[in-house]
């Protein structure tokens, strides 16, 4: 895996998910509550603080968790909720141990189906089904991982130019274009809400 993504919108931090399987997973598993760039960026964050170019998951597993908490926890923080972050990148990192003996490459290397491929992302701690789906169609899109069946497996997500999340930011105006499409999500659910249906 060596590709150039944009999703830190840092040309380090894009480097390192291009490469480092797990930093994808961990950018990934961080995007929720907080800025798409400030997620993506905190597995270049986290590497930089253990002194390393990219993560080990075995490193994290076995890290002292009030260490790690605080390591994610320095300003600048990692994730508006670093502790809470802290916990659930080191269960799935000490999932990877356990599963994958911490190559999280090994998830979705090999795997024959794109339904294959969902269950097993599902099955990560911290991965819902619609995490679970973006980070399948983000393989399939960007990196190049598409087993038989990848786009169906990840629903709507899966779409050719749908423009509907990470998977779809290939530089600045695609970014512009997934913000917008969640900008309209957000005013339709409220909306929705608002009237009671």
């Amino acid at each position: 895996m060596d590709v150039t993504l944009h999703l830190a919108q840092d040309p380090e931090a894009d480097a390192l998910l291009g490469r480092s399987p797990l930093a994808a997973l961990v950018g990934m598993l961080l995007d929720q509550q907080v800025p798409m760039e400030w997620a993506f960026k905190g597995p270049a964050t986290i590497a930089q603080r253990l002194g390393t170019d990219d993560l080990d998951a075995h490193e994290i597993a076995a890290y002292e968790p009030e260490a790690f908490a605080a390591l994610l926890s320095q300003k600048p923080a990692v994730h508006r909720y670093p502790a809470s972050m802290a916990k659930r990148i080191q269960q799935l990192c000490q999932y990877l141990v356990e599963h994958y003996d911490g190559d999280a490459e090994a998830v979705w290397k090999d795997v024959a189906t794109g339904k294959d491929l969902l269950k097993r992302l599902a099955e990560l701690p911290g991965f819902g089904k619609q995490k679970a789906q973006i980070f399948l169609a983000l393989l399939g899109k960007q990196l190049g991982v598409r087993p038989t069946g990848w786009r169906e497996a990840a629903g709507s997500y899966g779409e050719p130019d749908s423009f509907r999340s990470v998977a779809d930011i290939t530089g600045p105006e695609s970014l512009v274009k997934v913000r917008a499409h969640k900008q309209e999500m957000k005013a339709a659910a409220k909306a929705a809400k608002a009237s009671g249906s």
